[in-house]
């Protein structure tokens, strides 16, 4: 069995793992479990490995390179027109190396951990900001419904708190007290 590409759809407990040869025929097709996935991949000799750039993908990428393999990461929305029929685990398994050999396909390259380390940073800080955002918003809306009206933004809230919220009017003893 000679494997020229791999194709592996990624998922947290079972992949589905497709080989082509040279010609581009399926000679390998099986659904294996991701801690055995690295045992598999290991006793292969070195090929092109097609994954979508998913959770983990990164983290497989960097292992599969180690034992001498050529690892193409692609955005999932890329490879979708190359999966036959409804989409399930196995079709997008044999469309990954499909699109893998295609010459104007757009690869992600490999991050390394300090990459994905200051990916995560950036990241959890959006979500922070969009969360203090909501909550901002959501403070004005209740100060709205009681005839107070704050100007948008972080800082004019924060004056308005310190400064108008003392001698605010119609603000019940609970709503003062938040």
């Amino acid at each position: 069995m000679n494997i020229d590409v791999l194709g592996i759809d990624l998922s947290k407990n079972v992949c589905s793992v497709v080989g082509l040869d040279g010609k581009g025929e399926v000679v390998f097709r099986r659904r294996i479990r991701r801690i055995t996935l690295a045992q598999l991949v290991e006793k292969l000799p070195a090929c092109t490995i097609g994954m979508e750039a998913c959770c983990g993908a990164h983290h497989l990428g960097r292992q599969f390179t180690a034992l001498g393999h050529t690892v193409k990461l692609m955005p999932p929305e890329y490879v979708k027109c190359y999966v036959k029929a409804q989409k399930n685990d196995d079709r997008d398994a044999e469309g990954i190396p499909e699109a893998a050999t295609r010459p104007t396909m757009r690869f992600v390259t490999l991050k390394s951990e300090e990459q994905l380390d200051i990916q995560s940073l950036y990241r959890t800080r959006d979500r922070l900001v969009g969360e203090r955002t909501a909550l901002i918003n959501q403070l004005r809306a209740v100060l709205f419904e009681r005839g107070l009206v704050i100007p948008k933004g972080r800082t004019k809230l924060d004056r308005w708190l310190r400064e108008e919220l003392p001698s605010a009017s119609g603000l019940t003893p609970v709503c003062r007290s938040w």
